[in-house]
């Protein structure tokens, strides 16, 4: 005898690029682990992004280190308006001495965490190097601050540093920014879902709420008996 049907939603898998640089994501992260929680049916990939992927980046960017944290943080000022929580503190890394941090080494941080623990390790990470970054206004092109991140989050550190170090971390990092040439993608945050549908920005949570809401809708339902 056949059970009553039952409606399930379709799984969709969301690709989150960012950078660990990046204010803008740092905005958004909060507002998409928000979405995850509200719609378990999402399946959250962490892909790397590098809009600095070495310390001459910037300089060649910007024409010298100095102008480059001017005008970035600029932009930190700009995105601590679009932050919920204002957390994103421009005049305190105006007065660190240290040059603007290039991305790679937290974009490896952060895939060695993933290599340990999966996408939530990844994020994990990920949003506490963001908050040494933007709201400590520490330097994270230092390993030891990475370290300590690394530690802060519960990561077994003698793995992470071992997993930092590896060529198939960089080459994990490199897939990932190869996925974004191959999407299209030039800036973050981006978020893909189901390897065709794009959202760029740190949008507000109830622009990514009928996003996804729609995304749904157009997957339909699936029926079990």
């Amino acid at each position: 005898m056949q059970g009553l049907a039952k409606t399930s939603r379709p799984e969709i898998e969301l690709e989150f690029f960012h950078d660990v640089l990046c204010a803008w994501c740092y905005a958004l992260s909060p507002r998409v682990r928000r979405l995850a929680a509200e719609y378990p049916e999402i399946r959250i990939v962490h892909r790397a992004f590098a809009l600095a992927p070495t310390p001459e980046s910037l300089e060649t960017m910007f024409g010298s280190k100095e102008q480059a944290k001017r005008e970035i943080l600029s932009h930190w000022r700009a995105a601590n308006q679009n932050d919920d929580d204002h957390r994103i503190d421009a005049a305190l890394m105006a007065t660190r001495p240290f040059d603007y941090p290039y991305s790679m080494p937290g974009l490896l941080a952060c895939k060695a965490a993933e290599r340990q623990g999966g996408q939530e390790a990844h994020w994990a990470l990920y949003d506490r190097i963001q908050r040494a970054h933007l709201t400590e206004c520490l330097n994270i092109a230092d390993f030891a601050v990475l370290r300590r991140c690394a530690e802060d989050v519960g990561l077994d550190v003698a793995r992470w540093e071992g997993d930092v170090r590896s060529p198939e971390t960089r080459e994990a990092v490199e897939r990932d920014l190869a996925r974004a040439r191959l999407y299209g993608i030039r800036g973050v945050p981006t978020l893909v879902a189901e390897r065709k549908y794009t959202l760029s920005g740190a949008q507000p949570y109830e622009r990514l709420k009928s996003w996804i809401e729609r995304l749904l809708a157009q997957h339909g339902t699936s029926r079990i008996d």
